[in-house]
């Protein structure tokens, strides 16, 4: 019987780890009781069940947004929210530190970073980008397993009754590589909570061991699963609860040690749940989604939502069905909670699942126009109870669905009609070629996510060039990096002779004012005008002028207009693609603009022959474009609220931006205080929260000299010269005797802006350094950026508190005095590296250095008093003589070395030698020789002798010396240690 219980645990093992759970339909109901009417009352029930009969508090869920935690792009999983518990970190004056049982429906986000569900949402049955976990949680052995496990038990089989023997557990089985033992307290519960023993199995540490991350608090866990076969052939389990038991800390080193509080983190997922308890096979199949499903059917009028799967789904219908349903939901939590489609970071994910629900709706269900805006009503309508803030932001939510659909079908036809024309210049097994993949993704020009462009060519059955697309993303990547820095690149350029000719055949100059032709939206969004051109220069790479470009060419184009901002006033040039009049489906890339003698030089490469006389129609990159007006306003906004702070003489040495980041120069004579950084900050902030109109004016030069306030640099500026303002029009600062400059920005600039300075978010200043004496640049970030960088330095601002708190109860325990330490080190690495506020880390730098060296003071006292009791006991053990030679238990070859000269301080005419056996073998070593010991008897020799014995080294001078080496065998060590140091005495 044991055997094959045995076997068929061994089988069930196998079955875990390669199962793909939903996939086929079961025959028998997942759950022999009536199912509960909605998810809504599964979710309550879960709350209510552990609230009313266990104590716990109800927190909120936690915006998908982390907060201060740079490491995860959306919160996934429900313990997020309670790391700085587990990690010692959180900041005794707050509400969390009182926390001892709490319960919650926790938001959860899972597209992009370590844990991303994205590429499988819509082929099966079961996985999400969006979903809600329910879990509860004991902080600092409030309970523990049995607690756990019994509660556990009791809300699944006898409030939601789930017949018993549909589930199973499993437990860690332990690790003997780490030297961990299998946790069988867990199996204990289990078995005494009635569970048969055939149906407790145990699992390593890949299964059954949870860890945090690298370092930090970790431990076994326990899970339990749900078995969808319910006895009708092989068990198909699923797993439905983990249990996580936190009990270990993994240090640096990797190796682990008891933490000193326990801690309970359980998590469930509500669709998986309701699925069970609805006696659904498929999480998509409950009341949580089909109220979606049928809003789909109704609205595209394709056949009603099936649930098959691979092959079986013709046309991939349902797999249409499962992504619109999953993104709307993950794109209407996410907004909800102030997460906007954007250029980068989780914003950047947001904008690749808007884009790939509009494509599955347009192309594959038939979706009119504005019909993913339309659902948005539905999600709220299923979650908005449980979540206030979806209701309180619906419209919003909408809008901004609608808005990024319709800008996003025009790309996606076009998309469409360039691979379509691609793969007709293509042989039959040759790769799509990886420059058309990323002229079409969100990094070249149409803004197709690179996964949908793959899975446009998966569906005609052609491979993408990998290997060249990842080639582009790394040089993309070095780009990027240089933008903060600009260096001095290749590019085309107009010399003297090509502008000489261009006179002579009078070409006037290029008429870029398009590139001011853009409008403010009632909904907050930009639209640009659009700009036809005609072609009428052509420029190779060496500059020669000439009438046509091949493919694949690089090159040079002079238009008679454009709507590209060329590179100048420290803004970065725009970039985008232009086309052909009449021919939509090829498109040239525009890497860049060049002002060369009022003439803009576009730098492009032609993917096909391109003549002088062509008309074109350019498209900006609008992302592009707008992040470098909300960094050029926001530049604006820092140079006047510098001069607010420093004086009104103050001056800005120059700027650089791009949609990344901006970079300022300014005058001053010492460097700025964390007060004065904080101080501009807040005034930005001000402006920005006023949401000013920004009014921008070509004026005659002559009449800004009489404008008081107005600033502008040392350079020769166009007469007329446009003039931007905030929140005072130009015509009024221009009316005589006016002061209106004196209490705004108001700068002559060339460069494209924001019409209202709401948009610009926020800002933050996250780095300072001396360029020169009397130079300070300036590094710093807006929107979405400023407020994770803001996030960031109040995170690290509580955990510096939390260890300064520690750290004023002092500790009579020197690995916590260490650990302590060690900590402190962390957070300033941490503060040194961290996109935050220059102010606050400067401030927390000061802050960490007193911390620091108050921590090494009370490790010293903690060792020395340490050394005292340990050398009084060894004096105890050894007759006054010329020699000890013993083993010490310490902690630390610090440690050691103090024991050692304590004993000589109080037996000067002693020789010692000391070995301290350290974990796997190690032994560390120290001595001192005697005063009176003769020449030849020195002490770095005799560690040297002992630690060669033990395979290690050894270091020191004369009289004291210490080192390290590794037996098993200490009385060999000790012999050699003795008949050395007789030989010299």
């Amino acid at each position: 019987m044991a055997a094959s219980v045995a076997a068929a645990a061994g089988r069930l093992r196998r079955a875990i780890r390669r199962s793909s759970p939903w996939q086929s339909p079961s025959h028998r109901p997942l759950s022999a009781e009536p199912p509960l009417a909605q998810g809504s009352a599964v979710r309550d029930t879960f709350l209510s069940f552990f609230r009313d009969r266990h104590g716990h508090r109800l927190v909120p869920s936690a915006s998908v947004r982390p907060r201060g935690d740079p490491s995860l792009l959306f919160v996934n999983a429900g313990m997020n929210q309670f790391k700085p518990i587990f990690l010692g970190t959180v900041d005794p004056r707050s509400e969390m530190a009182g926390f001892r049982r709490v319960a919650n429906s926790q938001k959860c986000v899972r597209a992009g970073g370590r844990h991303n569900d994205l590429e499988d949402v819509g082929r099966d049955l079961s996985h999400h980008t969006f979903f809600e976990m329910l879990g509860n949680w004991a902080f600092g052995g409030e309970y523990f397993k049995e607690e756990a496990c019994s509660m556990a038990w009791e809300l699944l089989t006898q409030v939601y009754r789930i017949p018993e023997d549909r589930l199973w557990v499993s437990y860690f089985g332990g690790d003997p590589k780490a030297g961990l033992d299998p946790d069988l307290e867990s199996r204990d519960i289990w078995l005494s909570l009635g569970v048969p023993a055939n149906r407790v199995l145990s699992f390593g540490p890949q299964e059954n061991f949870w860890e945090m991350g690298d370092t930090g608090p970790c431990g076994p866990c326990t899970e339990i699963h749900y078995d969808l076969a319910g006895g009708v052939g092989a068990p198909q389990l699923v797993e439905l609860w983990n249990l996580v038991f936190m009990q270990h800390n993994r240090e640096a080193d990797r190796s682990l040690q008891p933490l000193p509080q326990r801690h309970v983190d359980t998590g469930m997922g509500l669709e998986r749940l309701v699925a069970v308890l609805q006696g659904k096979r498929s999480t998509y199949d409950t009341d949580l989604f089909s109220p979606l499903l049928n809003a789909i059917h109704q609205g595209c009028g394709v056949p009603p939502y099936s649930g098959k799967v691979g092959v079986a789904d013709e046309g991939r219908i349902d797999t249409a069905y499962r992504v619109v349903a999953d993104h709307i939901r993950m794109l209407s939590v996410c907004i909800a909670d102030g997460i906007s489609p954007g250029m980068s970071g989780a914003p950047l994910i947001l904008r690749r699942i808007l884009r790939r629900a509009v494509r599955f709706s347009t192309e594959v269900l038939r979706a009119p126009p504005g019909f993913l805006g339309s659902l948005v009503p539905v999600v709220v309508e299923i979650l908005g109870a449980a979540y206030p803030e979806l209701q309180k932001n619906s419209a919003q939510i909408a809008n901004l669905v609608s808005e990024d659909e319709v800008a996003f079908l025009a790309s996606l036809q076009r998309g469409r009609r360039i691979i379509d024309r691609t793969l007709k210049q293509l042989g039959p097994s040759d790769l799509f070629p990886a420059e058309v993949a990323w002229s079409l993704s969100l990094s070249g020009h149409l803004g197709l996510p690179l996964d949908l462009v793959e899975l446009m060519l998966e569906e005609k059955g052609v491979q993408l060039d990998s290997a060249g697309l990842e080639q582009l993303a790394q040089e993309e990547a070095q780009h990027r990096a240089q933008q903060a820095e600009p260096v001095q690149e290749q590019r085309l350029r107009l010399d003297v002779h090509a502008l000489g000719e261009l006179q002579r055949q009078g070409v006037p100059p290029t008429d870029d004012s398009p590139k001011y032709s853009y409008s403010l939206q009632p909904s907050g969004g930009y639209e640009f005008g659009p700009c036809e051109a005609q072609v009428l220069q052509l420029y190779t790479e060496d500059g020669s002028a000439v009438a046509s470009v091949g493919a694949g060419q690089r090159c040079g184009l002079l238009l008679d207009r454009t709507n590209f901002y060329a590179e100048q006033g420290g803004q970065a040039s725009d970039r985008g693609y232009l086309v052909r009049a009449g021919q939509q489906d090829v498109l040239f890339p525009v890497s860049r603009a060049e002002v060369c003698g009022g003439f803009i030089l576009h730098e492009a490469v032609a993917p096909e022959c391109l003549q002088v006389g062509e008309q074109v129609q350019l498209h900006l990159d609008k992302a592009w474009r707008l992040g470098c007006m909300e960094k050029h306003t926001a530049t604006h906004l820092l140079n006047w609220a510098l001069r607010q702070t420093l004086g009104p003489g103050t001056e800005q040495r120059g700027s650089h931006l791009n949609p990344e980041r901006l970079r300022f120069d300014v005058a001053t004579q010492v460097p700025l205080t964390p007060e004065q950084l904080r101080t501009v900050e807040g005034t930005v902030q001000e402006a920005v929260g006023q949401n000013e109109p920004v009014y921008m004016e070509e004026v005659p030069l002559a009449l800004t000299a009489h404008i008081p306030g107005l600033c502008s640099l040392d350079e020769v500026y166009p007469d007329p010269v446009r003039v931007v303002s905030v929140g005072v029009s130009v015509a009024q600062a221009l009316e005589p005797a006016s002061q209106a400059a004196l209490y705004t920005s108001m700068e002559l600039c060339c460069g494209t802006h924001l019409l209202r300075t709401g948009a610009v978010g926020d800002l933050v200043i996250i780095g300072e350094r001396q360029l020169a004496k009397g130079t300070t640049r300036l590094l710093a970030v807006t929107g979405e950026q400023a407020q994770q960088a803001r996030e960031v330095g109040q995170s690290l601002a509580q955990e510096v508190e939390a260890a300064s708190e520690r750290l004023s109860r002092g500790s009579q325990d020197l690995v916590e005095a260490h650990r302590l330490s060690k900590d402190v080190g962390r957070l300033t690495k941490a503060v040194d590296t961290a996109v935050m506020p220059q102010w606050q880390r400067r401030e927390l730098q000061t802050t960490l250095k007193a911390l620091q060296r108050h921590a090494n003071t009370a490790i010293r006292k903690l060792e020395v008093g340490q050394a005292v009791e340990k050398s009084q006991e060894l004096l105890q053990r050894h007759s006054k003589g010329p020699l000890i030679v013993d083993t010490v238990s310490t902690e630390s070859l610090s440690v050691l070395v103090k024991v050692v000269r304590q004993l000589c301080k109080q037996a000067p005419s002693t020789s010692v030698l000391l070995l301290s056996p350290q974990g796997a073998g190690n032994v560390l070593c120290a001595c001192q020789v005697a005063q009176g010991a003769t020449p030849a008897f020195t002490a770095e020799a005799w560690a040297l002798a002992v630690c060669s014995h033990m395979g290690g080294k050894a270091w020191g001078s004369r009289v004291v010396a210490q080192g390290t080496g590794s037996t098993a065998d200490l009385e060999a060590a000790l012999k050699t240690a003795r008949t050395y140091a007789l030989n010299q005495i």
